[in-house]
């Protein structure tokens, strides 16, 4: 099972190529600076501009330098499950500990259409599956009813919710038979989601301040939900910034600030305006964040 910070990782790319210094110093950061595990190629990877060889160095790479400290959860999403289990399946030979899956997006299936491209990738993989529930980007949700029904598959074993409804958790958790992780996909609203049976969140201000974020979820985990509150408030004008235009530019910058990486994204991802990036240096000044 999975808990806490979990980064959802950043690409970063130098002249338009996968720059693999960087990537490995900046997952070496993040597990010395305590994140709980790490994500690869996600939605902060950019995952839908790479190709699948960089997709899978970036996996390798991961797995390579955590080197067994914390779990690697590979982004292997697709709207097409053969690849889904094309990219499920190299994970697991180099020794992924779970998978994180995205479905849905142009399809537009229906919950029917959900749970059979879910089950065609657990039935052709053996390596556990998160589901990742993020109707804004996907157009469709995993409806309470279909994320139950998948839930009893044997390898999916957790969700990372990206609804925005804090009532889920609550809701799922009580009617999951099997020993599952909830998680939250979403900085600003972490804590919230945790008070509501979460264990932990799959973020992307972790990528600039892991410590405070794997602080703020161990906080949750111990039931001390004052301390939490007190980094969270600490942490929520980052989390405003970083996504004040659409991501990850946002932190790619506050990265590039830190000496990891350039600010470059792929196009459509454009360069942040001067106002925002003025805006990250202050803020990030203001919380003391350095590397």
């Amino acid at each position: 099972m999975f808990s806490g910070s979990i980064t959802a990782l950043v690409t970063p790319f130098r002249n338009g190529k996968l720059d693999e210094t960087a990537l490995a110093d900046m997952v070496n950061w993040q597990v010395e600076q305590g994140t709980h595990a790490v994500v690869p190629v996600g939605t902060t990877g950019e995952t839908t501009t790479l190709t699948e060889a960089e997709h899978k160095r970036v996996i390798q790479i991961t797995i390579e330098t955590v080197n067994g400290r914390v779990p690697v959860i590979a982004g292997a999403g697709s709207n097409n499950p053969d690849e889904a289990i094309e990219y499920t399946r190299f994970a697991e030979e180099l020794g992924a500990q779970a998978t994180l899956h995205v479905a849905g997006y142009y399809n537009r299936p229906s919950q029917e259409g959900l749970f059979q491209h879910y089950r065609k990738v657990h039935d052709a993989t053996h390596i556990p599956i998160v589901l990742y529930n993020i109707p804004p980007r996907a157009v469709v949700e995993i409806a309470l009813d279909t994320l139950i029904r998948l839930s009893a598959l044997p390898r999916i074993v957790g969700v990372k919710d990206a609804t925005g409804d804090l009532s889920r958790p609550g809701r799922e958790r009580i009617r999951v038979e099997q020993p599952f992780c909830f998680l939250s996909g979403e900085d600003a609203t972490a804590v919230a989601y945790n008070a509501m049976g979460g264990q932990g969140c799959i973020s992307v201000t972790s990528n600039v301040a892991p410590a405070l974020c794997a602080q703020m979820q161990q906080a949750c985990l111990d039931d001390d939900y004052q301390r939490a509150r007190e980094i969270q408030d600490q942490l929520m004008p980052l989390h405003e910034i970083l996504f004040a235009e659409p991501s990850p530019a946002g932190a790619k910058f506050a990265a590039s600030l830190l000496g990891f990486c350039t600010e470059e994204c792929r196009v459509p991802i454009m360069p942040l305006s001067r106002k925002t990036k003025e805006s990250i240096e202050r803020i990030m000044a203001d919380i003391g964040l350095k590397r």
